[in-house]
């Protein structure tokens, strides 16, 4: 069994311009976070362990209602749009490690992925070992560059993305991933070397698409509303 001790980090911002203030508005019935705290302490971490990273005192005040110590909060530095995961985690993981929290690795969660389980988390965990870089929760791309993914060449004539084009069914087509925002298990010394886009060494764990919806427009808000509705029906 992965005995991986994880620092669970859950980023919430207080800015959204998508949907506003999306982390803290309700869907279906409970605050959008309380999702990611839940999944996270269904997973199996304790609270001492699970770190809410917020720079709004309303979003840490909803993550305590949830039962959750918040005592960390983020420096208003990091609170922009323009501010990456990789600052964010850290600036969490000095603050961890000033107060000799001791972990194998980072967990990032996500708010806005609410449909993502506690099985996603764990089985995200057990293919992290200490040889790689990242573990990483994909679902099969909606675009495949075999086969319906296309780019402009020079004079402005499109062109499929790889291979000879040829390919005319999309099962025939290598599998394309893309990442779904759900789960990230991080190497602490990989993140605190380079950003998580030069990493060399990533693990896909493969989640189906009824748990893949991120969620950043009113439009992906409004389809997960209509997903909890038929499931609570």
């Amino acid at each position: 069994m992965n005995k991986v001790k994880a620092l669970y980090i859950i980023p919430a911002r207080g800015g959204s311009k998508g949907i506003p203030g999306k982390n803290i508005k309700p869907l279906g019935g409970k605050p959008l976070i309380a999702y990611a705290i839940e999944a996270a302490r269904d997973a199996g971490a304790p609270d001492s362990r699970i770190i809410v990273s917020t720079d709004d005192e309303r979003i840490a005040r909803v993550a305590r209602d949830c039962g959750l110590a918040v005592d960390y909060m983020r420096p208003e530095s990091l609170g922009g749009d323009t501010v990456g995961s990789r600052e964010v985690i850290l600036d969490v993981m000095d603050w961890a490690d000033g107060r000799g929290i001791d972990y194998d690795a980072v967990v990032l969660l996500q708010p806005t992925s609410p449909f993502r389980m506690a099985e996603d988390i764990s089985g995200a965990v057990a293919l992290y070992d200490d040889g790689i870089d990242m573990v990483v929760s994909v679902t099969e791309a909606s675009t495949n560059p075999y086969y319906n993914c296309f780019e402009t060449d020079g004079d402005g004539y499109l062109h499929v993305s790889k291979g000879d084009g040829l390919i005319t069914r999309r099962q025939d087509a290598p599998p394309a991933w893309e990442y779904n925002g759900a789960v990230y298990v991080i190497n602490r010394r990989s993140i605190r070397e380079r950003p998580l886009g030069a990493f060399s060494r990533r693990v896909p764990f493969v989640m189906p698409r009824s748990r893949s919806i991120d969620l950043d427009t009113l439009t992906d808000w409004l389809v997960a509303e209509a997903l909890i509705n038929i499931n609570n029906d």
